[in-house]
């Protein structure tokens, strides 16, 4: 028999009995779409925690803090200890394996001046090379420090946003753009006393670049420049001060404030951690935090997969019944072909083949319906995940989408559906070949 052939009686028979085949690809269209929209549900929470953790900064970095929490055994904050962290460290992890790039960072409260407006901003002080390494982001204007020109202050995209008037009578926040406004940069001078015989410190800001937009607040937030410009810069600062804040000055700075590292691969974040822990080192991480969120998502998903996986388990038994009860109502059709000379083989492919294309058929149907109802959870379904969901995962219900079908997700559902009606079919089918062509004959129909 040819496939032509094949495909052309298969579907004359599916659609001799309308009624039936329209209730078995129901069946499968629910089983599809309980599939679907449920991992879909566990896909988007993981979509949004990872995301929404991806804003505070990035998944393959790792961060030693100078100064480290100390933690009971109850899991409470009982103080803070001063981890010493200088270039013998950077060096030490530097020589780990999967660590990509070091970058040792200084960082000091400043204060920028447009006439009457003011911002305070916090500053970060890092190796100019360390820019690339880290991804930051693409600019709007400059460029970023190098060793040959390092003279460069690096604003993100929202530091310029905060300027407002002390004297005012509200604090109405203002946008400055360094191309257009005079700009001069300081330290905070509110943090040390300055010495009055002395001229204070003030810089104005002539070579600079803008980051664009990122969101990832570490870097729309706050300003940076090469570790090496702004200790020139923080000693001119600490020759203003009386004496005894001149040394309290240069001993804040005179460690690392943070050491920071980019990992090559997500997997090795925990790894790396483990080794530099192994050190003495507190260390921490976004990924850590996500660990947590993603076991949450996971559980979520392997849950709602299973109510899917038993709607798909219903409607293959529906199948199989349906199929079973066409070979009894063409047991005469069955026996005129295997008299005409037809294989068993065909016979057994003609019986896969309409069992197959009603778990297709359903298949298609369900995946239509499912981007309509993962478009109506998107829409509607933010009270609903709201009260399921605590605050401390889900923190901008705004804008999460709880329902996210990647481009894999209808294709693979297709495909199982189609395969499940094969495998449904395949004892009706093997079946229909052990049917005696002489009693089957002899059977009215």
């Amino acid at each position: 028999m040819r496939i032509s052939d094949l495909i052309k009686m298969g579907l004359r028979n599916l659609s001799r009995r309308k009624a039936r085949t329209a209730l078995t690809v129901t069946g499968v269209v629910i089983g599809t779409i309980s599939i679907v929209v449920m991992v879909s549900i566990g896909i988007g929470m993981n979509t949004n925690f990872k995301s929404q953790v991806m804003e505070l900064g990035s998944l393959t970095t790792i961060t030693v803090e100078k100064y480290a929490d100390i933690i009971d055994e109850d899991g409470n904050y009982v103080d803070s200890k001063e981890q010493r962290m200088d270039d013998s460290l950077v060096e030490q992890i530097k020589g780990l394996e999967h660590v990509r790039a070091v970058a040792p960072m200084l960082s000091a409260s400043a204060m920028l001046n447009s006439g009457k407006y003011e911002s305070q901003v916090q500053l970060y002080a890092m190796d100019s090379t360390a820019f690339e390494d880290f991804d930051f982001p693409a600019l709007t204007a400059g460029s970023y420090p190098t060793s040959e020109s390092n003279h460069f202050i690096v604003f993100g995209s929202d530091s310029l946003m905060n300027f407002y008037n002390p004297t005012g009578r509200n604090y109405t926040m203002e946008q400055k753009d360094p191309a257009k406004d005079r700009i001069t940069f300081s330290f905070n001078p509110y943090e040390y006393t300055a010495d009055e015989k002395k001229k204070s410190f003030s810089l104005k800001v002539t070579d600079y670049a803008v980051m664009e937009r990122s969101d990832n607040w570490e870097y729309d937030y706050n300003i940076y420049m090469d570790i090496n410009y702004f200790r020139s810069l923080y000693k001119k600062y600490t020759n203003t001060l009386k004496a005894e804040d001149r040394k309290k000055a240069m001993a804040a700075v005179d460690s690392y404030e943070r050491i920071k590292m980019t990992v090559d691969n997500i997997k090795n974040v925990s790894k790396v951690q483990d080794e530099i822990e192994e050190l003495g080192y507190q260390t921490s991480s976004l990924a850590m935090y996500l660990e947590p969120m993603q076991e949450t998502s996971n559980m979520l998903q392997l849950v709602l997969g299973c109510i899917g996986a038993v709607a798909m388990l219903v409607s293959a038994i529906n199948i199989a019944n349906t199929m079973i009860m066409s070979i009894y109502e063409r047991t005469r059709e069955i026996g005129i072909m295997k008299v005409l000379g037809c294989i068993i083989r065909d016979i057994r492919k003609l019986f896969l083949f309409e069992a197959g294309m009603i778990g297709l058929i359903g298949g298609v149907i369900g995946i239509i319906i499912s981007y309509i109802g993962s478009w109506a959870i998107n829409k509607f379904g933010q009270p609903l995940f709201q009260a399921l969901l605590s605050s401390s995962y889900m923190y901008d219900m705004e804008s999460a989408k709880f329902s996210v079908i990647p481009i894999w997700l209808p294709f693979l559902a297709a495909g199982f559906a189609m395969l499940v009606g094969i495998i449904s079919g395949y004892y009706p089918a093997n079946r229909a070949t052990k049917i005696s062509a002489i009693e089957a004959m002899k059977t009215d129909g």
